[in-house]
């Protein structure tokens, strides 16, 4: 039998950080010491008051059925009553919210209730590749929005062809940004806010790196006025209270695109598992103090690799935010021929800025994903490369 492939599947570049997962895992089985820099994928455990939550929510049976719908409405009120704190943004938890299985899941599938074959959505680049994923499996047409280091990192939406604002129907934005770390200013939002309203495009904000900062604290895309008019902005628990793997997060905003969303979401899956769901309301109701430890763990890596970089005649500034650094790579190199001098010369993981998208031909981006006494060693390793 010929097994044929969907003809979207063979439009799929290779999954970014699948690969880089396998190379590095390649080398590891070479005998290779692999100092992970790649993959933003948090090291530290996950605070033990959550995981203590849900050890008493997994004994709840009511906790084992499908838990279909937007989630739990006590979930929802937990994240409208966070939103009100930290952004002083309120949110109706009926119809305003909605629970994802993590916000990649919502950000793939936002595409499922919006974009018909031909429509165009507006992707920023270098960014998440599953913006332009959920794009391609929609049969939609991506439109790459460059975001340079002279724009400071943000889309110039003045540059935007009014041919494909005729077409486009939805707008991503990323900030605090993966991968550039580049924060965005309430003068952006205000701006977008108009854009979309002319344009009558939705917008789509990440702020899954909300919580991971280093000074002034990032805002929210909602807390702008008329922002509920025209998006809806896309949250996890994953980088905050380091809960990659329990799969939760949510989408909130306007009350007609969250509608659409949970409608796929009810044709797609069954929902977040309720206690894990229980997890998550103990982690943003209870003391905060974990994420402030996080912060403050980051912040060292952030330096020492800063400055460690530096020191060796790399082009690197502090990022603002985020667990991401975003170095320029020496000169006379592209992107991927670092990335693998790196792993091959110093068993060094990092990720190549022109992966996640012809802008970051350039740079490549290393997670603070390791302790500081592996940073230092990682930099040790790097000293002895010749460039």
């Amino acid at each position: 039998m010929e097994i044929r492939y969907n003809e979207k599947l063979k439009k799929l570049p290779p999954y970014l950080f699948i690969e880089i997962d396998r190379k590095k895992k390649a080398a590891i089985d070479k005998g290779a010491d692999i100092i992970s820099l790649g993959v933003g994928d948090p090291d530290m455990p996950t605070p033990e008051h959550i995981i203590e939550s849900l050890r008493e929510s997994v004994k709840n049976p009511a906790n084992h059925q499908y838990p279909f719908g937007a989630g739990l409405i006590s979930f929802r009120r937990a994240v409208s009553r966070w939103y009100k704190e930290r952004f002083n943004v309120g949110l109706n938890a009926e119809n305003e919210v909605c629970a994802l299985i993590g916000s990649k899941e919502g950000i793939g599938h936002i595409h499922l209730a919006f974009v018909n074959p031909g429509d165009i959505v507006l992707i920023p680049e270098p960014g998440y590749p599953v913006y332009n994923t959920g794009t391609i499996f929609t049969d939609g047409v991506p439109y790459f929005m460059p975001l340079l280091e002279k724009n400071k990192y943000l889309p110039d939406l003045d540059a935007i062809p009014d041919d494909v604002l005729k077409k486009a129907k939805i707008i991503f934005v990323n900030y605090p940004n993966n991968p550039t770390a580049a924060t965005a200013p309430k003068e952006f939002y205000v701006k977008l806010i108009e854009f979309a309203k002319k344009n009558n495009i939705i917008v789509a904000a990440d702020a899954a790196y909300s919580e991971i900062y280093y000074g002034e604290k990032p805002v929210s895309f909602l807390e702008v006025e008329g922002a509920k008019d025209v998006g809806v902005e896309f949250h996890s628990l994953s980088k905050t209270y380091n809960m990659t793997g329990w799969r939760i997060g949510w989408v909130c905003g306007n009350k007609d695109i969250v509608a659409a969303i949970t409608k796929v979401k009810d044709n797609y899956d069954s929902g977040v598992f309720q206690a894990v769901q229980e997890a998550a309301i103990t982690a943003l109701t209870s003391s905060q103090q974990c994420v402030e430890d996080a912060r403050k763990i980051y912040k060292e890596r952030r330096d020492a690799l800063v400055d460690g970089l530096g020191k060796l005649g790399w082009d690197v500034k502090y990022p603002p935010a985020s667990f991401y650094v975003w170095a320029k790579v020496p000169k006379g190199y592209k992107s991927s021929d670092v990335v693998g001098k790196l792993l091959d010369e110093a068993a060094i993981v990092c990720t190549p800025g022109n992966g996640m998208g012809a802008s970051g031909e350039g740079y490549v981006r290393f997670a603070l994903t390791v302790s500081v006494s592996r940073i230092k060693e990682a930099l040790e390793r790097i000293s002895k490369i010749k460039w």
